[in-house]
């Protein structure tokens, strides 16, 4: 279990993170949120060791993380940081020897990795000559090359068509039943959604939201209601309790302010005609996201 305890990092006068905590326990995956500027990053580096915190600590089953510990770990950036110029066999025989691996052992979970993401035929080919979308695979593979107990997964679908983030997704989800523990981040929510069981949403290094995701929902008050049908839509605008409407191109999405409002808007839908559907949904985590991130910013 890796558990980050009050930590806080300074760059000068600048906090970069301010008094962070929370765990991620084997076989669970996590979700660190937060715009450009959060302190995701510092984050991370502090957790697989190239940043030192100011104060706080870092434990990955109760061991401080140093070089004895990084070669559990997987990381992969956000940014691209593959070397180019080196072959695909190369450039994992390199990171994997990084974590402390024999050769014959990396090419033999490599062969397994680019049969499994049906690239068998660029093993042989530099980094500069694959697409976006198989570098992207490429660097999936060298962060998990050593079956890390922990991984770190910052914008993993970057790049990536919907096939391929199905793969992904698998390989993600395989990593979790070997108990593996998984931060994951990501600026698409309903990725967040489909993976994380508990998350902390961060503003300036400071957390404005954690917890585990379905009681984050639970707690958040707002409901959407879906209606499928003629409706008055200005009846429906003027309805106490409904903050919005919006019309989409097959159904109307009502939000009300809570559940205590659904009685005001179903006594106008149903004088509506040919009502096909309506349904109360809690919101979507990119709704929650925007409203704490915003609130944290107007303070």
């Amino acid at each position: 279990m890796l558990k980050v305890e009050h930590i806080t990092k300074y760059y000068d006068q600048n906090k970069a993170v301010d008094d962070l905590s929370f765990e991620v326990e084997d076989g669970k995956i996590f979700g660190l949120l937060g715009v450009n500027g959060a302190g995701k990053t510092t984050t991370f580096r502090m957790i697989i060791g190239l940043l030192e915190p100011t104060s706080g600590k870092i434990t990955l089953d109760g061991k401080p993380i140093d070089y004895n510990v990084t070669d559990t770990i997987g990381f992969l950036t956000e940014e691209r940081s593959l070397l180019t110029k080196l072959t695909v066999k190369e450039q994992i025989i390199y990171y994997g020897t990084l974590k402390g691996m024999k050769e014959k052992e990396i090419l033999k979970r490599l062969d397994e990795w680019l049969k499994r993401f049906h690239i068998e035929e660029y093993k042989d080919r530099k980094i500069k000559e694959l697409s976006k979308g198989n570098q992207q695979k490429v660097q999936f593979i060298s962060a998990v090359i050593n079956n890390p107990k922990l991984l770190i997964l910052d914008e993993p679908f970057s790049g990536l068509d919907p096939i391929n983030v199905e793969m992904f997704m698998e390989a993600i989800k395989d990593f979790k039943k070997r108990g593996s523990s998984i931060i994951f981040s990501s600026h698409r929510m309903e990725h967040v959604e489909m993976f994380c069981e508990s998350l902390v949403i961060l503003v300036k290094g400071k957390s404005v939201l954690e917890g585990e995701l379905k009681q984050i929902k639970k707690d958040y008050r707002k409901k959407n209601i879906h209606i499928k049908g003629n409706v008055d839509i200005e009846a429906l605008k003027k309805t106490k309790g409904v903050l919005d409407v919006l019309e989409n191109a097959d159904e109307i999405i009502v939000k009300i302010e809570d559940d205590s409002y659904i009685d005001n808007v179903f006594g106008v839908v149903k004088k509506g005609k040919e009502i096909t559907q309506f349904s109360v949904e809690d919101p979507t985590l990119n709704e929650i996201f925007l409203s704490k991130v915003g609130e944290a910013y107007e303070k």
